[in-house]
C-alpha cells in the first residue's frame, strides 16, 4: 500500500486543485501522470444544473468520439432474418432472438453493448432487471432502439459513447486512452461537452454545465477552465 500512496502523491504534485486549467494544459497533465502498468482510461465528469429526480431534468444521450474510445467493444444485436443478416455484415459480434435470451437469462453476458431493432423490445424488456442495472438496456434515446442496425453497430464499433447524468447531477465516461495523441483527446473531449450541452433538458434552470474536470483511471482530477471546451 505504501508504493500506492507514493505513486498518487506522486501525481497530485505540481496540480493546483483550486486552478481551472485550459484544456490542452490539463490534457497534458492527465497524460504525463498516467503511469499505471496498464493504458489507463482518460475519464471526464461534467458537474450538472440538474436535479434528475424530475423527469424534465434527466440528461441522456450518446456521443461518437471522433477517435474512437480505444477500447475493443463487443456488440450484441436482437434481430431477426434480415435484420439479423445485416447485423451480422455490420460486425456485430453476437445476433440472435429467443436463443440470444435465453443464455442472458443464464448469467452469459459477453458483450459490452446491447442493440435491437424495434420489434425485438417485447422481447429484450424481459431483461430489464439484468440488463438495466449494467447500463445495457436498448433505448432510442441512444440509439440502440433503432431498425438502421448497420449505423448502430458502426457506431458502437468506431467509439459511441452513452452518458447519463447520475443522482447527484453529474456524468462520468470515458473519452479515450492515455496513449491516445494529445490533440485526439481534446477533440474526444469537446465533442462529448457539445453532445452533453445539445441535450440540456427543459426543465434546467440557472447554470446548466457548473464544473467539468479530467483524469486517469489512476490519476487525480484536473479542474478544466469551461471555456477551454466550450469554444
Amino acid at each position: 500500500m505504501a508504493n500506492v500512496g507514493k505513486r498518487i502523491k506522486a501525481a497530485r504534485e505540481g496540480i493546483d486543485r483550486n486552478k481551472d486549467y485550459a484544456l490542452a494544459d490539463a490534457v497534458a497533465l492527465v497524460k504525463e501522470r498516467g503511469t499505471a502498468k496498464f493504458d489507463e482510461t482518460v475519464e471526464l465528469a461534467i458537474n450538472l444544473g440538474v436535479d434528475p429526480r424530475h423527469a424534465d431534468q434527466m440528461v441522456r444521450g450518446a456521443c461518437v468520439l471522433p477517435n474512437g474510445t480505444g477500447k475493443n467493444v463487443r456488440v450484441a444485436v436482437f434481430a431477426r432474418d434480415a435484420k439479423a443478416d445485416e447485423a451480422k455484415a455490420a460486425g456485430a459480434d453476437i445476433v440472435g432472438a429467443e436463443d440470444l435470451l435465453a443464455e442472458v437469462q443464464g448469467g452469459k453476458i459477453d458483450f459490452d453493448t446491447v442493440i435491437a431493432t424495434p420489434d425485438m423490445m417485447p422481447l429484450v424488456g424481459r431483461l430489464g432487471k439484468v440488463l438495466g442495472p449494467r447500463g445495457m438496456m436498448p433505448n432510442p434515446k441512444v440509439g440502440t432502439v433503432t431498425p438502421d442496425v448497420t449505423k448502430a453497430v458502426k457506431d458502437a464499433k468506431g467509439g459511441s459513447v452513452q452518458f447519463r447524468v447520475e443522482k447527484a447531477g453529474i456524468i462520468h465516461a470515458g473519452v479515450g486512452k492515455v496513449s491516445f495523441e494529445a490533440g485526439k483527446l481534446e477533440e474526444n473531449i469537446k465533442a462529448l461537452v457539445d453532445a452533453v450541452v445539445k441535450a440540456k433538458p427543459a426543465g434546467a434552470k440557472g447554470t446548466y454545465v457548473k464544473r467539468v474536470a479530467l483524469s486517469s483511471t489512476m490519476g487525480p482530477g484536473i479542474k478544466l477552465d469551461l471555456a477551454s471546451v466550450t469554444e
